[in-house]
């Protein structure tokens, strides 16, 4: 029998490296999955990259809209009849610039995203948990969610709400056999820190992924799988017993 034989997973960010590595790895250990993103292009090629290993639902959504979200939710009670894993994994990282440069627009966009649209997915995806009396969700927060980040204020203070949310919706939600916990990856070797890396030095992205890769301990970024292979220990039985925790997957930089 498969770990997740059964089981339905929701991934938000779903057609990004980590939520589309989740999905596969949630397919071939029998889950029926569906996959929530804001871009409907990727969403559709990242289906026909994941069909011949299972079924797979998409749903175009902004997680930072209410309405969405509950379309998404809705989506997945109607093809499936239940969520047993929530993957709450979209984000962005809004603008490289000091605090004081920072201006609200941009603030608020990551906030949106990255905090709203997690309150949101909780609001309304842990009800189904609830009644259920089962549930596993998996936030993505960051290494940045535990420590500051210069120049990435409103980016680090989004990721430190997640943990908020994450504690706080885990002893809410405890009783009914709900578990919630968070997790916090170092860089990622996905488009998301190729961005990073473009916005910090366009004319030599490269030379900044050798010196964020020189600042952990373990010499690399992460790759997909790093970070997926703790996502499905947290979405699965084996971590029944935990819930309200916050996960290091970081190359050894929170022992800095």
């Amino acid at each position: 029998m498969r770990k997740f034989d059964g089981k339905v997973a929701v991934i938000t960010g779903g057609a990004g490296g980590i939520g589309k590595e989740a999905a596969l790895t949630f397919l071939k250990e029998g889950a029926k999955v569906v996959l929530v993103d804001l871009f409907e292009d990727s969403l559709n090629k990242t289906k026909e990259e994941l069909v011949s290993y299972g079924e797979v639902v998409i749903v175009q959504a902004d997680v930072s809209k209410e309405e969405d979200v509950k379309n998404y939710v809705q989506k997945a009670m109607e093809q499936f009849g239940q969520i047993d894993i929530f993957f709450n994994n979209a984000g962005i990282t809004g603008k490289r610039t000091s605090l004081i440069e920072q201006t609200v627009d941009d603030f608020d966009q990551v906030y949106a995203v990255n905090t709203r649209g997690v309150f949101l997915g909780l609001k309304h995806v842990l009800p189904v948990m609830i009644k259920q009396e089962n549930g596993s969700v998996i936030n993505t927060s960051s290494i940045d969610g535990l420590r500051g980040s210069p120049k990435m204020a409103a980016y680090a203070a989004s990721k430190h709400a997640v943990v908020g949310l994450t504690k706080t919706a885990a002893l809410e939600v405890a009783r009914k056999n709900v578990r919630v916990n968070s997790i916090h990856p170092s860089p990622v070797d996905t488009q998301m820190m190729r961005s990073i890396e473009a916005e910090a030095n366009p004319d030599n992205p490269e030379s900044v992924k050798g010196a964020y890769s020189k600042a952990i301990p373990l010499g690399r970024y992460g790759d997909s799988s790093d970070i997926v292979a703790l996502v499905s220990f947290l979405a699965s039985d084996e971590s029944k017993f935990i819930t309200g925790a916050q996960y290091r997957v970081d190359g050894g930089m929170g022992a800095l």
